[in-house]
């Protein structure tokens, strides 16, 4: 009985652990600009210092100071605290939820 209910407990508690990091995404043109994972090992992961997205190089990554989306002065940037198109957040579900 006990195998039962734990065999039940995984299948409904499985796609909760399995869900998607929230993400990053451009307001006016919807461009995918990486997930808000911790993991550095993560390819899209903004904390992956060595992915597109994480990366202090990569023209498409919101850690690269001197890219569009990194730079302090950009308006497409998180890091201007003045930016009018600052990425927002999206859920794993494509629901919006900026703050």
């Amino acid at each position: 009985m006990k195998f039962i209910i734990l065999a039940l407990l995984a299948v409904f508690i499985s796609p909760v652990a399995q869900a998607d990091p929230p993400h990053l995404k451009n307001q006016q043109t919807g461009k995918y600009l990486g997930n808000l994972s911790a993991n550095p090992y993560d390819p899209n992961s903004v904390n992956n210092p060595y992915g597109r997205y994480g990366s202090s190089y990569s023209a498409e990554s919101i850690n690269n100071p001197y890219g569009q989306y990194g730079s302090r002065y950009s308006n497409d940037s998180p890091n201007n605290p003045y930016a009018t198109n600052a990425p927002e957040i999206y859920g794993s579900d494509g629901e919006h939820r900026g703050y």
